[in-house]
């Protein structure tokens, strides 16, 4: 008996410790950190794999695709956010989008009040009109009935004319503030570079082109040290440096921040060779930034990033491709970082 429950109890352990591993491998690749509500969202993934999460979460990650913050959030997950400026930033930016969506809404409303009061008077004026019409016909009018009913007909009009300013007026408004807002929710408020939405319909776009088109997807190497030894201030404003420097040597191109400190580059209308150059560059110009702490000019030490970069063939999905790169980004990291990989 006592052998018997010895090998349940080993079996047990051994089940528990693969769910660990499994968890701790799942975490690793979609690179959360290990707390409560990342741990508790993996363990449900992995354990109720028929469930509607899992397969939300198998989709979503298909080809080697990351979970976003927003994708854990709206499957029901919550995000461990830390008090870094990044995070006080992007709430912010989501207050202020609220806003302007209320305004905006509030403007539709006005506009379209103001709409169909143009609309009845528009009406009223035309019957007036040809009521006016049919007693001229029927019979003889005055000067004075005249000039009395073409002041009246003219200051229909008027009133007309000026509701129609203002509406196009509100109409002008309107089309600026909805302009903003969707500028605002395909851009990264941290290094107002376009965000993950913005490069996946950006890919989307250029596939229909029928232009040859490359992904690098770079990650910026032991960031988590940086944040660790001078905090997230100082994290924010290194992730900024890199951002202005991707940008500035992939001029023409699009290059995101694609989550946390991670870059996805869109070269469009060149091969995966003159690409590589290209980021070659900006691997360069990364590297050779010698940062310092403004505070006290402590030297920050060397900052790199790592990329994998490749082709899509064939019309392939942003999955696929992205996934191949985001594989050959790990043989960057294997291989020593601050390196690119291509294939």
């Amino acid at each position: 008996m006592k052998t018997a429950n010895a090998f349940r109890k080993a079996e047990t352990e051994d089940v528990a410790n693969d769910l660990f591993d499994r968890i701790g491998e799942f975490l690793c690749e979609q690179r959360l950190s290990p707390n409560p509500q990342h741990y508790t969202f993996a363990y449900r993934v992995l354990t109720e794999t028929r469930s509607p999460l899992a397969h939300a979460v198998a989709t979503i990650t298909d080809g080697g695709v990351r979970l976003s913050r927003a994708d854990i959030e709206k499957l029901g997950g919550s995000v461990a956010v830390g008090t870094s400026s990044t995070a006080a930033t992007e709430q912010a930016e989501r207050a202020k989008r609220d806003e302007l969506v209320a305004q905006t809404q509030m403007q539709v409303e006005g506009f379209n009040d103001m709409v169909q009061a143009m609309r009845v008077e528009t009406e009223d004026f035309g019957r007036d009109l040809a009521a006016s019409a049919d007693a001229m016909k029927e019979a003889s009018i005055g000067s004075d009935d005249m000039v009395r009913l073409t002041g009246a007909m003219l200051d229909r009009v008027r009133s007309a004319e000026s509701r129609l300013e203002a509406a196009t007026h509100e109409a002008s408004e309107l089309r600026a503030k909805l302009e903003e807002a969707r500028d605002n929710a395909r851009r990264d408020p941290l290094t107002d570079l376009p965000n993950r939405r913005a490069f996946e319909e950006a890919f989307a776009e250029q596939c229909d082109s029928g232009a040859p088109l490359c992904i690098a997807v770079c990650d910026v190497d032991h960031f988590k040290s940086v944040n660790d030894r001078f905090g997230h201030a100082v994290g924010d404003r290194v992730l900024k440096a890199i951002a202005d420097a991707l940008a500035v040597a992939c001029t023409g191109h699009m290059v995101a921040r694609y989550g946390g400190e991670e870059f996805a580059i869109l070269f469009t209308g060149i091969d995966c060779d003159k690409a590589l150059l290209t980021l070659e560059e900006g691997r360069r110009s990364v590297a050779a930034k010698r940062y310092r702490l403004r505070e006290s000019d402590q030297p920050l030490g060397e900052v790199t990033f790592s990329a994998g970069l490749t082709a899509m063939k064939d019309r392939e999905s942003l999955g696929t491709v992205f996934g191949r790169a985001d594989r050959l980004l790990y043989v960057a990291k294997n291989a020593g970082r601050n390196q690119l990989q291509i294939g």
